[in-house]
């Protein structure tokens, strides 16, 4: 017991904390059809991170935070700028403002001689689940001692503040959410602000894919917020029902994967582990392959389609 509160439970909570957040997000990113916008912002973020670094001099998950924040609305307002005066596609006006960003993040680590600052692949791309140690959980009583409490690594409290965050943005602004994802046209036309709407949902997708970049990395973040609502998808109809199926798919992604992470080289006679963010991300995969096999909604879906 000592064992798995001291190594396992912080990392376990933040993967579960991280995917039903992204997971709350992807379901009206998925009705929009923009599920791989969190991808996108993984590349938007980085010139909002290297200038936050720039004029703060550290890497404080708050000056990140601001900062990819910051870039996800300078993107919405260029990408909206380049559709209306350039008159192309939202698509097109996209991939122009993704490859340039990020391309000028690249340079301003170049040019400002931030090269050697520590935004490696390892952080932002796989996580760091693994070192979220919690040397003050020697037992369960631990969880009433404010002292070990006070020991928390801080990534648990950011994980749990963001999926607050956005548990109330959903709740509040659920109707106006709900009918701009089904019918933009129809928002506007009762007054529900559609182009608002969209700004915030943007906003918070940064928000959430920044704030996991430390802890689980950009491979949760992409899968969770298209696996499991897209998985959910399939399984029902009614938008309410497909949240709940969600929630539950990105708890058993995150139970499960970071429980194979451990065992699964073991069971092969290995003595090396895995990926945790990696093999959460497989489970949310093979969650979604098998919705789309045996998921009660494919065939109508299907038929639709052909329809």
């Amino acid at each position: 017991m000592s064992e798995f509160m001291m190594f396992s439970l912080v990392p376990l909570t933040v993967a579960i904390l991280i995917s039903m957040t992204c997971a709350l997000l992807g379901n009206f990113l998925v009705l929009r059809r923009q599920s791989l916008i969190g991808d996108a912002i993984s590349h938007v973020a980085l010139p909002g991170i290297v200038v936050s670094f720039l004029i703060t001099g550290t890497l404080a998950s708050l000056a990140m935070m601001l900062g990819a924040g910051v870039a996800a609305l300078v993107t919405v307002v260029l990408i909206e700028l380049i559709r209306r005066l350039g008159r192309v596609e939202g698509s097109a006006a996209m991939g122009v403002v993704f490859t340039s960003l990020f391309a000028l993040g690249v340079l301003l680590l170049e040019w400002h001689g931030a090269g050697g600052v520590h935004l490696d692949v390892e952080h932002a791309l796989y996580g760091n689940l693994e070192s979220l140690v919690w040397f003050e959980g020697t037992g369960p009583a631990a969880l009433l001692d404010p002292v070990a409490l006070a020991d928390l690594p801080p990534q648990l409290g950011r994980a749990a503040w963001v999926a607050l965050v956005v548990l109330a943005f959903v709740v509040v602004l659920r109707r106006p959410l709900v009918l701009a994802s089904f019918d933009p046209d129809f928002a506007a036309s009762v007054r529900a602000r559609p182009a608002l709407v969209d700004l915030l949902l943007v906003t918070l997708v940064a928000v959430a894919a920044i704030a996991a970049f430390e802890a689980v990395g950009s491979i949760i973040v992409i899968a969770m917020f298209v696996c499991p609502a897209a998985a959910a998808r399939l399984m029902t109809n009614r938008f309410g029902v497909q949240i709940a199926w969600s929630q539950g798919f990105a708890v058993a992604s995150a139970v499960v994967g970071y429980g194979l992470a451990g065992e699964a080289p073991r069971w092969l006679g290995l003595e090396a582990s895995l990926s945790a963010a990696g093999m959460i991300a497989t489970v949310a995969g093979l969650i979604l392959l098998a919705a789309c096999l045996f998921g009660p909604c494919r065939a109508r879906t299907g038929v639709a389609r052909r329809g």
